[in-house]
């Protein structure tokens, strides 16, 4: 049997290299570099060689390598674009043969559209610590919008018991942002004045007045800045949308055709009313996260606490909803009822990422709701304690009674009976 041919792939002559014309490139199913020679050879014989046996010719000499090049695995098909203009020297886009495993999937130009390996992996976005902090250099400091309760960027959550004055301090935030007011309750606020939208999903357009007029019908004048944003109740979802994804994509709408910096929501429930589930919860803070940061939004979220003592002091866990509201928040702050004077609140710093925290329960905001014209606010009163604005316990209910009416020449028999208790108890209670 003789030796079987052997066929070059691109054909050329034994006698005389071939060289297309230039003109001729547009009719090659695959480049050619005519500038690039391989020791004095044309250098399209890099593509490969392809040797074909007699077994596998059939009827004659078989060119469906030539006619069908996408079909070979070890060769990739790019057009003259994607391979750089003839005679380019920049061996950074010479074509490149892979394996059979590589090309199984189709042709692969990794190496000619990204000569450097990127070092991002998927969602991740991968630096050096030190190239990280260089790049922090570069963007603006973020400046206050509560003092330190709450920077711009950040996702803040305001939260406390029902009827403590939340819808009233955070009206109070947004007109002093929108109207580029230095400070608010002696906090600082150092940001300029900035187009704020104020989502109130709770009050009426007349309860909204009446705290923002005074008994002679003269209206507070806010700025221009400040958006007031209802629910239109003959509103439709439109089909496929459940209501709270109707309202995030609004919101989004909202802060696109307003220019809209700082967002204010009040109250969270209006998002998603099963935040009790991890499950529902984490989804929306990563929601509220991919906002502020598409469209660098500063955001406050108003949110309620579940029954509790009123004797305790406020912490995280006291968030209405799941652990992970809390988690995803840059920042939190409450509100307390003040023991002392049912007009009296207090404001706690719970969450804190910027600073080491300042208005703890040692030093919480101490500030009085009033009306002095046109304008519902919160005045600020000091500092102090959060031990002295809460409710006493029980106990210590009954020690302040009992001793009382010890101070009053009573026997112990006699303030047991008057209090209802045991007369070890008694005893007991006055002990010092």
């Amino acid at each position: 049997m003789s030796r079987p041919k052997k066929w070059t792939y691109p054909f050329e002559s034994t006698k005389k290299a071939f060289t297309p014309p230039k003109e001729a490139l547009g009719e090659y199913p695959f480049p050619v570099k005519r500038d690039d020679l391989v020791d004095g050879h044309d250098s399209t014989k890099q593509l490969g060689e392809v040797a074909a046996t007699a077994d596998n010719l059939t009827d004659g000499n078989d060119f469906s390598l030539i006619d069908n090049p996408v079909e070979s695995p070890d060769v990739k098909q790019i057009s003259v674009e994607e391979a750089g203009p003839v005679g380019a020297q920049d061996s950074s886009r010479q074509v490149s043969t892979g394996s059979n495993e590589a090309s199984a999937s189709g042709p692969d130009f990794s190496l000619i559209d990204n000569p450097e390996k990127d070092p991002n992996v998927g969602l991740f976005t991968v630096k050096t610590a030190n190239q990280a902090i260089k790049d922090a250099k570069s963007r603006p400091v973020p400046r206050y919008l509560f003092g330190q309760l709450w920077y711009e960027g950040e996702r803040c959550i305001l939260f406390s018991d029902t009827n403590r004055g939340k819808t009233i301090l955070a009206m109070q935030i947004a007109d002093a942002i929108s109207s580029g007011r230095r400070s608010t309750m002696g906090l600082a606020m150092d940001a300029p004045a900035q187009k704020v939208a104020y989502c109130d999903f709770e009050l009426s357009e007349m309860q909204f007045r009446k705290r923002y007029s005074d008994a002679n019908g003269n209206d507070y004048l806010f700025s221009d800045n400040l958006l007031r944003i209802e629910i239109d109740p003959d509103a439709v979802c439109p089909s496929g949308y459940s209501f709270e994804d109707y309202i995030k994509m609004s919101l989004e709408q909202l802060v696109v055709q307003h220019g809209v910096k700082v967002l204010i929501i009040d109250n969270i429930t209006y998002l998603n009313k099963a935040l009790e589930k991890a499950s529902d919860a984490a989804p929306l803070m990563d929601w509220l996260k991919r906002l502020g940061s598409r469209f660098g939004l500063s955001i406050l979220v108003l949110a309620h606490t579940p029954k509790r003592p009123l004797s305790n002091p406020f912490t995280e866990n006291d968030l209405a909803g799941s652990k992970m509201l809390s988690n995803f928040a840059d920042s939190i702050f409450a509100i307390g009822a003040s023991a002392k004077d049912s007009s009296l609140r207090y404001i706690k710093e719970l969450k804190q990422r910027n600073e080491p925290y300042r208005y703890d329960a040692d030093n919480v905001i101490v500030c009085e709701i009033e009306k002095p014209s046109n304008f519902l606010q919160f005045t600020f009163r000091g500092y102090g304690c959060e031990r002295d604005h809460l409710t006493a316990t029980q106990k210590d209910e009954e020690v302040r009674r009992a001793k009382e009416l010890q101070a009053q020449g009573k026997t112990q028999r006699e303030i047991a009976a008057q209090m209802g208790v045991s007369l070890g108890k008694v005893n007991k209670l006055l002990k010092p």
